[in-house]
């Protein structure tokens, strides 16, 4: 793009930020975010040494770990040498590598127990390479580790675990040695996707992105992907995403759900939610059965016995609850206000919105978990 052209490209963007926004709208970076700008999950396997006595003991994968972290350094241990391992422990190591990090920028990384090892207290991680899903050195990690649990353990077995002592972090515990390229200066488009597949939100954003820069520049490709073309260059296209994220978008409504966990009893009810005509009648029946034994005794010179009745009570108690009518098409206010009226339960929630459901009168669909 040449000069006069990419000046006129810039000044129509930040020309734009002066625009007013919709209001009760979304901003685009709320709603999803541009593919390929994601972090990556790193991993390693490594050692934690300088424990009290509380790590692997003499496993046999601790034990080659051990022999390979001391060939590093020339030192060649004997055959058949096993070293004792109480205070040493394998770990997996684990990190979130963001997205454009640069090398020289620390990580926070995740340290946690693979073997025997009861606690990671007062250890220390030696040098280990974090490796990326394309099996490549992203990071390198070392440090002393933070550990929030706790472990007593007494001489007759008897002990006390606080939280989990066998994992801990090391804040800024890695190094970023290698960049992951996204694509991001010279693609041929930027892709935008939304977190919730919907055609409509992705018409109005690949909409909002025209009316702001032009017809043509955006168009949705389907529920989720929304394409944009952008002229090449790293700093022309951070310009550009920097607008584009902050634009005002009216998000579709979402379909009309009703989500049920049968565990918990908890219930949720969005608001594009409608019933039809409906009439519900709940009652509660409770039958109560008592038990009790009655000494009968005999006349006096009757030739009687003592013998013991066994005498049950059975009562039937049946709640009177009036039958409720769902008029046409009540919103979310409406239906909680009429099941409310009856007293119904969570449990007794559930039983009628399937009961509704059945009868074709829920206009929404019903999730159990």
């Amino acid at each position: 793009m040449k000069a006069p052209a990419m000046l006129r490209f810039l000044t129509a963007l930040l020309a734009g930020l002066l625009i007013a926004g919709p209001a009760n709208a979304d901003r685009i970076k709320d709603l999803g975010g541009f593919q390929g700008i994601r972090s990556n999950q790193l991993t390693g396997y490594g050692i934690v040494v300088g424990l009290p006595g509380t790590g692997d003991d003499n496993l046999e994968y601790t034990i080659q770990s051990m022999k390979a972290v001391a060939s590093r350094f020339g030192l060649q241990l004997p055959p058949g040498t096993n070293p004792g391992l109480k205070n040493a422990a394998v770990v997996m190591i684990t990190a979130d590598l963001p997205a454009f990090a640069k090398p020289g920028q620390k990580l926070d990384i995740t340290v946690a127990s693979m073997g025997k090892a009861k606690s990671l207290r007062g250890g220390a991680l030696i040098l280990t390479p974090l490796l990326g899903a394309d099996g490549q050195i992203y990071a390198m990690a070392q440090g002393n580790l933070a550990v929030g649990g706790l472990g007593a353990e007494g001489k007759d077995g008897s002990q006390i675990v606080v939280n989990i002592p066998s994992a801990g972090r090391i804040p800024e515990g890695a190094t970023v040695e290698r960049t992951v390229q996204t694509g991001f200066e010279n693609s041929p488009v930027l892709t935008y996707n939304l977190s919730r597949a919907d055609f409509t939100t992705a018409q109005n954003v690949a909409a909002a992105i025209n009316t702001r820069l032009g017809a043509g520049t955006a168009e949705a490709v389907d529920a989720v992907s929304v394409a944009v073309r952008a002229p090449v260059g790293g700093d022309v296209r951070a310009t550009l995403m920097s607008e584009i994220e902050n634009l005002d978008v009216v998000a579709a409504q979402p379909s009309a759900k009703v989500i049920v966990n049968a565990r918990t009893g908890t219930v949720v009810i969005n608001s594009a939610v409608r019933v039809g005509p409906a009439a519900v009648s709940h009652g509660k029946l409770t039958v109560r059965i008592d038990e009790s034994q009655h000494v009968s005794q005999p006349q006096p010179f009757s030739q009687g016995q003592t013998a013991t009745e066994q005498k049950s009570a059975v009562a039937v108690d049946e709640e009177h609850r009036p039958m409720f009518l769902l008029d046409p098409g009540p919103k979310l206010a409406d239906i909680v206000k009429a099941v409310n009226a009856i007293g119904a339960s969570p449990a007794d929630l559930v039983a009628i919105l399937e009961a509704l459901k059945e009868a074709g009168a829920l206009k929404a669909e019903l999730i159990v978990l």
